[in-house]
Parts: C-alpha cells; sequence; structure tokens
C-alpha cells in the first residue's frame, strides 16, 4: 500500500514527530510505502510530492514546523478541485490520506472522506488545543511553554518600571493558551474570547496592583473582545477559508488602560514565537503516538476518522465530529483564575 501525508493550516511544534511515527511504523511493520504531499491540501491539488521514507524522517523528532510545508489552501473553493486531487492521487498510486492539522485541514478530510468516497485519517494538530473530541492537541504544551517564559521574563521589567505590561498570545476563538500561560506565568488579568472584558474593570484590577506595590502583567488572546466593542483585526483580508487576520487588542487595550489609569502601559504580542522551536516533551511524545496509531488507522481501513488522546488512551472518532464544534474554555475553568485578578 501506499499512504500519502499532508501537513495543513498554521505550523506547530510536533508535526515533524508525527511524521516520523507515521513512517516508521508504517515501514518497519506493514511495509508501506510513503509519499509526502507539499504544503497542505496544495500538494495533492497540484500533484507536489515528496518521498518519505525512513532516512527521510531521520533525526527530524526535535525540529520544530513540518518538513512537509505547510498552507491554509482550501481545495473546496478551486474549480474542479475535488476531481484535480482524485487524478493526482490516482497518478501517485495512493491508496490512503493522512491529514495532520486542524480544524479547517480536517474540516476539509471531513468532507473528502463524507462526501467523495476518499480514505482519510486525520490527526489533530493545533497550538489553540480547541479541537473537540480530543483531549489535548500538540503544539500546545510548546506554546503555552513558551508564552509562561516569556511572562516569567516580562515581571522583572515590569516591576523595574512600575508599569503596565500587556502580553497578546494566540486564540481566534478559544482561550486555552492565554488561560494556561497566565495562570502558570502569575498574570494579574487575563483576558480571553469566551469571556467579554469590561475595560473599566480591568483597569480597576491595574490600579489595585499597584495599590499593592507590584506592576501588573495583562494577558490576553488575540481574540478577546471588550464588552462595548468588536473583535481588533490586524486587516480586513480573508484567507480561503474565511478567516480575517487578528492582531492588535493588546495594543489597543494598553492604550486605553494608560488612557484611563494614567500608568504607563507597554504592549508585548508574541504571535508567531509561540508556533517556532522544538516542540516540548509531552509534544513529542503525543504527536508519536498520534503518528503511530494514524498508521493502525489506515490499517484497518478505519477511514474518515480521526486519532485523539482520552485521558492516556488514543482511541478513534469521526473526523467530522471533532470538527462539528470547537472546544473552548469552560467559564468554571475561567472563573478558577480570576481569585488572582487585582
Amino acid at each position: 500500500m501506499r499512504v500519502g501525508v499532508l501537513t495543513g493550516g498554521g505550523d506547530c511544534p510536533g508535526l515533524n514527530a508525527v511524521i516520523r511515527g507515521i513512517v516508521r511504523k508504517g515501514v518497519q511493520e506493514y511495509g508501506y510505502d510513503f509519499v509526502g504531499f507539499r504544503d497542505g491540501w496544495r500538494g495533492p491539488l497540484e500533484g507536489d510530492t515528496v518521498r518519505l521514507d525512513i532516512p527521510a524522517v531521520r533525526g527530524i523528532l526535535p525540529r520544530g514546523g513540518t518538513v512537509l510545508g505547510s498552507s491554509r489552501t482550501n481545495p473546496l473553493k478551486v474549480d474542479g478541485g475535488i476531481r484535480r486531487i482524485k487524478d493526482n492521487l490516482a497518478k501517485q498510486e495512493v491508496e490512503a490520506l493522512i491529514a495532520i492539522g486542524g480544524e479547517d485541514t480536517l474540516g476539509v478530510a471531513a468532507r473528502m472522506s463524507d462526501e467523495y468516497g476518499l480514505p482519510c485519517v486525520g490527526v489533530p494538530k493545533t497550538i489553540d488545543n480547541d479541537l473537540s473530541a480530543t483531549d489535548y492537541t500538540f503544539g500546545f504544551d510548546t506554546a503555552v511553554g513558551i508564552a509562561t517564559e516569556a511572562i516569567d521574563r516580562l515581571h522583572t521589567t515590569a516591576e523595574s518600571h512600575m508599569r503596565v505590561l500587556v502580553v497578546e498570545v494566540m486564540g481566534r476563538h478559544a482561550g486555552w493558551i492565554a488561560l494556561h500561560s497566565g495562570l502558570a506565568g502569575g498574570a494579574n488579568v487575563i483576558l480571553i474570547p469566551e469571556q467579554r472584558f469590561d475595560v473599566d474593570q480591568v483597569c480597576g484590577w491595574v490600579t489595585s496592583r499597584f495599590r499593592a506595590s507590584y506592576a501588573p502583567i495583562v494577558v490576553v488572546a488575540e481574540g478577546a473582545m471588550p464588552k462595548d466593542g468588536e473583535m481588533v483585526l490586524k486587516d480586513e483580508s480573508l484567507d480561503s477559508f474565511g478567516h480575517v487576520r487578528l492582531s492588535g487588542v493588546g495594543e489597543w487595550l494598553a492604550k486605553e488602560i494608560e488612557k484611563r489609569t494614567v500608568k504607563e502601559a507597554r504592549t508585548t504580542v508574541l504571535g508567531h514565537v509561540q508556533r517556532g522551536g522544538t516542540p516540548s516533551a509531552f509534544d513529542r511524545w503525543l504527536a508519536t503516538r498520534f503518528g503511530l496509531h494514524a498508521i493502525d488507522a489506515v490499517r484497518d481501513g478505519d477511514f474518515g476518522r480521526m486519532v485523539a488522546l482520552r485521558g492516556t488512551d488514543i482511541v478513534r472518532v469521526p473526523i467530522s465530529e471533532a470538527t462539528a464544534k470547537l472546544k473552548t474554555v469552560d467559564p468554571k475553568l475561567y472563573n478558577e483564575a480570576t481569585v488572582f485578578f487585582g
């Protein structure tokens, strides 16, 4: 059997570990042949491939990013896209496809499998940890670790100048990174997309912190919104999945805090730093296990399914179930953190 592999959407620490797990077990135990498709769904759409064998995956375990490249290509928006993918898979003699990605990449895989009969297996990837049906996605732990280290470093410079530091982290619709890193880093305010915030209340927490002779750290997810406003956008352009570019809420909030409290406020936007670099030990472990179980699903002919973490077990769930809705922060979890606000 020849199996195709692609990585789509935003890059993420741990992608190479998945590829390695798939290829190592697939070649050594099942005798499969592998082909990698370049740049997400663009690869099968245009027939752009690279060979995947054991020498090709040697040494990639600790590397960030993806050796296959990635993109936000949506073949469902391309005229004749489905036909072109089927033709290219046939030309390459690919009998099964493993799609590694988040909501958008796996959403395409679900439709490919359910509506067009393509034999797909999904692997959940997103630093946002917002995919339903899995306890964790790989990449999240690394992103939280990077954000936490940044917050730790910012505490000392904030206190040296007694100024407010606003830290903007990723999180379009879900505040998992903000919540975990903010709590781990001792932030004084954490703002997430699931809970609209009151700017006056944020300023009250900031002022309270100053009264205790400490400089406040405010962690805000890029998708967080004020009660009386809208999402702050970088620009109005859309990608092929209809997403706007976010970033700017941190800068906007810092200006509001400075204006209302008359305290100096600065912004640090972590941005793609959260995606880059070597994956954490947990993400390497999880990504490797996902890869091993994904190739098992191919062997079993269990297509239209995604591997997922439940407790310490790897299970299989319908891809359509995992992409039907986002996994957002439970209000109870957020309320636990509010004891440290102010």
